[in-house]
């Protein structure tokens, strides 16, 4: 007896579409380049380029930055953006900075 297998090619879409834990994750990523985004004019234009949409974890939002340098001027900036984020909706406790570098 032979068995025919037929392997379909799946689109990352239909992967993430099909799969609740995968469609979560997509979720949770695009959510938080949208508060990038939304906090983009509180960020001076040199600092943009360092920082990177990172994890979020119930109510704490993490920022990837590529320095320390940056990291220690992105800090000053975390009560701004936290409340910015508050204002337009988001449930923002805490905003957590991780150094890639």
């Amino acid at each position: 007896m032979t068995i025919v297998r037929r392997h379909h090619a799946v689109t990352a879409i239909n992967a993430v579409e099909s799969s609740p834990t995968l469609a979560k994750l997509a979720a949770l990523t695009q959510d938080s380049s949208k508060r990038l985004k939304a906090v983009q004019a509180l960020i001076p234009p040199m600092l943009r380029a360092s920082l990177q949409a990172g994890p979020i974890e119930g109510d704490c939002w993490c920022l990837l930055v590529k320095n320390n340098a940056a990291a220690a001027k992105v800090r000053q900036l975390l009560p701004a953006m936290a409340a910015h984020l508050r204002s337009k909706g988001w449930n923002v406790a805490s905003i957590r900075i991780k150094v890639q570098g």
